[in-house]
């Protein structure tokens, strides 16, 4: 698929002056790229607004656009920009030569929510369903205490213990390392919600968050797009009833996008790329001696790290 649609599909978009970006811009365009998707996908590279695809084949993304491998990425650069190239590189590969992971730093984590606000829009979450909860502990003793911050996605284990209790076999672990869910197969048992040790499943309820009022606001009725397909929630039509969670925002990654639940946080402390590269930033940090795994001793092998 081309890396831009017809002209007459959407009104075009000026041109940047400048024919060289600077670094200050591309900071600013890499702050683009978090909202992209939502805004009909305009990436700022070297000095010019490029209109990429809607449609997510995987084929049209930002990795495509010429001008990204050009920008200079050192210690002190943002870090979305290091992991914006990793992806770029990452998705080069065969997606059975690609294992997605992510890096949480509790230690910058602030609980401002913005990652879970993010992805409810986003994924056009529905009351009750959440794919990035931020756990709020409150540690130490008086007069000492503080607040700990603990975003928890989904953790796509290596051992999910949420796929073989599947009777219809809805959910799988794919060769990326992402657990998915079919919903046209899903039946809403619940089984898998009850096998989570990490509670990172909710079950749609078929609930809106306008629906005590006058009428239903539209954009609750506005279809979500999830695993290659759009949803629109009405009647007894799946997602609704179905077990929902966090895929690590899969369709963005598919036109090169990082998730965006790291792309809104505002204290960068969350990070992704491929852990099967071991110059990626997600394996740098994975290997510190203060990283750790939830519950490492049920055996599920999580691919989200926290550092502690």
């Amino acid at each position: 698929m081309n890396s831009a649609p017809p002209e007459s599909s959407a009104p075009a978009v000026v041109p940047e002056s400048p024919d060289t970006l600077d670094r200050a811009a591309f900071l600013k365009a890499a702050a683009i790229l978090g909202g992209a998707a939502a805004l009909g996908a305009v990436a700022l590279v070297s000095g010019k607004r490029t209109r990429i695809s809607n449609e997510p084949t995987g084929e049209a993304s930002v990795r495509q656009v010429p001008g990204l491998d050009s920008v200079p990425v050192g210690r002190d650069s943002d870090p979305l920009l290091r992991m914006q190239k990793e992806l770029a590189r990452a998705m080069d590969k065969p997606v059975e030569q690609r294992h997605w992971m992510m890096v949480i730093d509790t230690r910058k984590c602030v609980g401002c929510h913005a990652c879970t606000i993010a992805c409810v829009a986003e994924n056009k979450l529905p009351p009750g369903v959440v794919y990035r909860p931020v756990v709020t502990e409150e540690i130490g003793r008086y007069p000492n205490v503080a607040l700990r911050f603990t975003p928890r996605p989904c953790m796509q284990c290596e051992q999910p213990p949420c796929t073989p209790v599947c009777p219809v076999k809805a959910t799988w672990k794919r060769p990326d390392g992402i657990v998915a869910v079919d919903y046209d197969k899903c039946i809403g048992c619940g089984y898998c919600i009850t096998a989570c040790p990490y509670n990172a499943r909710t079950r749609d309820a078929g609930e809106f968050y306008t629906e005590q009022t006058p009428a239903l606001q539209p954009y609750e009725q506005q279809p979500n797009f999830e695993y290659g397909k759009h949803w629109k929630r009405q009647g007894h039509r799946s997602p609704i009833g179905n077990a929902r969670k966090c895929q690590f925002c899969l369709h963005r990654l598919e036109v090169g996008m990082l998730p965006e639940c790291v792309t809104s946080c505002i204290g960068r402390a969350t990070y992704f790329g491929d852990g099967n590269d071991p110059e990626s930033l997600v394996s740098e940090l994975a290997a510190k001696p203060n990283a750790l795994r939830l519950l490492e001793e049920k055996g599920t092998k999580p691919n989200v790290v926290y550092l502690i």
